[in-house]
């Protein structure tokens, strides 16, 4: 299974949006390269580092600005109907989902999967490679959520 179909049913399991979402709001985390580690059982600090850098750098490029569009559109404009707004706003959010996705694929190119890397040693590594390490408990929460 490709890392884009196995990221869908992966964040379709109870927990895991929650988890996902707690990561990246509250803890300024990367949720694709989260997914990509667990999918790629990755800990390779070399592999990680690599897949941290191309994320940051398409984060910056395309997917924060498609997300930052996407939730100012959530409230109501002046002069813009409701309707014509949503529409709008669901057209950015495939957009963003489709980044997203160009973004997974990226990644995989990047090394072998089946480094080994049990989800929440994977978790660990990617989450110290993108930055700030987001606290054990919420990687913890989202590995657990995977199994």
């Amino acid at each position: 299974m490709g890392v884009w179909e196995w990221a869908l049913v992966a964040y379709g399991r109870p927990g895991v949006a929650e988890a996902c979402l707690t990561l990246q709001d509250d803890h300024g985390q990367n949720v694709p390269l989260l997914l990509w580690a667990v999918w790629a059982e990755a800990e390779d600090p070399g592999l990680v580092a690599r897949a941290a850098e191309v994320t940051r750098a398409w984060d910056l490029a395309a997917v924060a600005p498609l997300r930052a569009v996407r939730r100012t559109l959530k409230a109501p404009h002046p002069a813009i109907g409701d309707a014509a707004r949503e529409s709008l706003r669901e057209d950015v959010k495939a957009a963003e989902l489709r980044a997203e996705r160009v973004l997974l694929e990226t990644l995989a190119d990047l090394g072998p999967r089946y480094g080994g890397a049990p989800a929440l040693k994977a978790l660990e590594a990617a989450s110290r490679a993108w930055g700030t390490p987001a606290p054990p408990e919420a990687l913890a929460a989202l590995a657990a959520a995977l199994e």
